[in-house]
């Protein structure tokens, strides 16, 4: 069984024991990833500044644990109105550009929610 490796950023971490991100042999699936400033518990105005913090947080734990923005498979959104995933469009064509190599997306509304918040899965084996 290969070995599981928590990974941590400068910028952002849980008020718990809980890791923004595990590694196990080539899959990284990260933990719920806050759009907080980096190095702070603050959310900014606007959906495409708390989509820069979320893409952002993802690009470090993707250096952390060896990756990058290739291996992503899936990322997914929680949002707290349908208005804002049109602010994820921005971040998600400059990191992914070629729209015959995208990871699946998906974008969950939930009502009550103050923030955009995300999470990934990424497939490491290169």
């Amino acid at each position: 069984m290969s070995t599981r490796k928590s990974i941590h950023i400068d910028g952002l971490s849980h008020l718990t024991g809980i890791p923004v991100a595990t590694r196990i042999g080539p899959l990284l699936i990260s933990s719920v990833i806050a759009p907080f400033n980096p190095g702070t518990r603050q959310v900014p105005d606007g959906y495409p500044a708390q989509y820069a913090n979320v893409f952002r947080h993802v690009g470090e734990m993707l250096k952390a644990a060896g990756a990058d923005w290739r291996h992503v498979a899936k990322m997914e959104f929680w949002a707290p109105v349908p208005e804002a995933r049109d602010a994820c469009e921005a971040p998600w064509n400059e990191k992914f550009p070629d729209t015959n190599s995208r990871p699946a997306r998906h974008t969950h509304i939930v009502v009550d929610a103050k923030a955009v918040s995300g999470s990934f899965i990424a497939y490491i084996q290169d």
